[in-house]
């Protein structure tokens, strides 16, 4: 396609940038971006925040849902859509194995409507560390989503529209109570490459192997350690979960082949697996008898938590893989690669994936499951999030199309909604979607 039509939304990116500045590029009508600021009586703050939201009833009127103002630039969202196709280059580490997938696999069916958009918080600014890690979106309910932003951790309310900071990594961390094994002289300037946050605990993960944990319903941090002092000490994924004996554990995955333990009570190290290569994600089955690990490998394993020992090979992917998930029935999971699917295994027979789902752009980052198990949630790096029916055997999904880098996807716990962090320079922000339901007792009255 012409070049200039491409231009022409980098030069956007660039003057919406001065529009923080305060100067206003002449194509953008000052009413339309800022809205009725007087009588609103909103000061340029607000302006340049809760203004530029999008709401569902703005987006069922005709808005972008992301408030890029498409009727102000000479290129369209369809041809900018095309193009963002033709020209994005997805990261191998085995050369060529996205070409492969592409020749040998096809998208499952569009036409599924699942989730439907909610609302688009400008406030909210999400941010990534690392391209390969993006599980840095958590919602504990339907309301509240904990995120990264820069070097904070931090809350944000869809109930109140209120963002608050957890925790501040940009300067000196330490732990307020004592346990064993814990740094007392904590951490400075820690960068998070990933956390993960259930019911009242917040796990976080930085780049030199560093591991802290708070209880939301406390102050300060209540636990601080390094898991290891090697050079290659990323903190890959973090998964907490309940153990059979009631307590909470959680398990990180690192870049120096370990998956460690701990217990969330008294911060205990339980086990300590080694593996032939860098581990960069673990999920524990739900009836904690297995943990699918994946890594700097293209097959996966399946292993024993009680000895690490393995218990089979999952074989299939064509390159690393950065994503796994249970389904509840604990019968099926899924695996996210940089070969551009996600493929979705049978423990019965391992021989082959009941499902291969392949990306439109690039790697599959992360997937999720909801709790019901009727929907899959997969999340390339950019630009799409796809939902895949279960109930349909993954052959029909929904296809959610924005522009940005995805920090991290999640579902509340009661699955009701979908929220997706955007990294972007210019419109850094978090998708809300709600589930659909369909009220055939209300229909039957009118």
């Amino acid at each position: 396609m012409p070049r200039h039509g491409v231009d022409a939304v980098d030069d956007y990116m660039r003057e919406e940038e001065e529009v923080v500045d305060g100067d206003m590029p002449d194509f953008v009508d000052e009413e339309y971006y800022y809205g009725r600021g007087e009588e609103s009586g909103l000061d340029e703050y607000d302006m340049l925040t809760k203004v530029t939201d999008t709401s569902s009833a703005q987006a069922r009127k005709g808005k972008d849902i992301q408030g890029i103002p498409w009727e102000g630039l000479n290129i369209t969202r369809e041809i900018y859509r095309l193009t963002r196709l033709e020209q994005y280059k997805n990261y191998e580490n085995i050369p060529l194995s996205g070409e492969a997938v592409d020749k040998e696999c096809k998208q499952m069916e569009k036409g599924g409507n699942y989730y439907e958009f909610f609302h688009n918080s400008r406030l909210v600014t999400p941010t990534i560390l690392h391209f390969q890690l993006r599980n840095l979106v958590w919602a504990t309910s339907k309301h509240d989503v904990y995120l990264m932003s820069n070097y904070s951790v931090m809350h944000w309310s869809s109930l109140s529209c209120n963002l608050s900071e957890v925790l501040n990594f940009s300067g000196h961390i330490a732990p307020n109570e004592r346990h064993a094994g814990s740094l007392l002289e904590g951490f400075t300037q820690t960068q998070i490459s990933t956390l993960a946050v259930r019911d009242n605990f917040l796990v976080v993960g930085g780049i030199q192997g560093e591991l802290s944990c708070k209880a939301l319903d406390k102050p300060g941090v209540s636990f601080c350690t390094r898991t290891t002092y090697e050079d290659n000490a990323i903190t890959n994924a973090i998964e907490i979960y309940d153990s059979l004996s009631g307590g909470v554990h959680f398990i990180a995955s690192n870049n120096d082949c370990g998956v460690r333990e701990y217990d969330m009570e008294r911060f205990q190290l339980l086990s300590h697996f080694r593996f032939p290569w860098p581990v960069n994600h673990t999920s524990m089955s739900p009836d904690r008898k297995l943990i699918t690990i994946v890594g700097d490998h293209p097959d996966g394993l399946l292993v024993d938590p009680r000895n690490g020992k393995s218990v089979a090979s999952v074989v299939g992917h064509l390159d690393y893989s950065f994503a796994s998930a249970w389904h509840p029935d604990g019968q099926t999971f899924a695996t996210g690669n940089q070969d551009k699917t996600c493929r979705v295994w049978d423990l019965r027979n391992l021989s082959l994936p009941i499902a291969i789902l392949k990306g439109n752009m690039g790697a599959v980052r992360s997937v999720r499951f909801s709790s019901d198990g009727k929907f899959l949630v997969v999340a390339e790096p950019a630009d799409f999030v796809h939902v895949y029916s279960s109930e349909a055997n993954y052959r029909k999904r929904q296809e959610i199309d924005f522009f940005g880098e995805i920090s991290g996807v999640s579902l509340s716990p009661d699955d009701e909604s979908l929220y997706i962090g955007i990294w972007d320079r210019t419109y850094a922000s978090l998708l809300q979607y709600n589930k659909r339901h369909a009220y055939g007792y209300i229909d039957s009255f009118m």
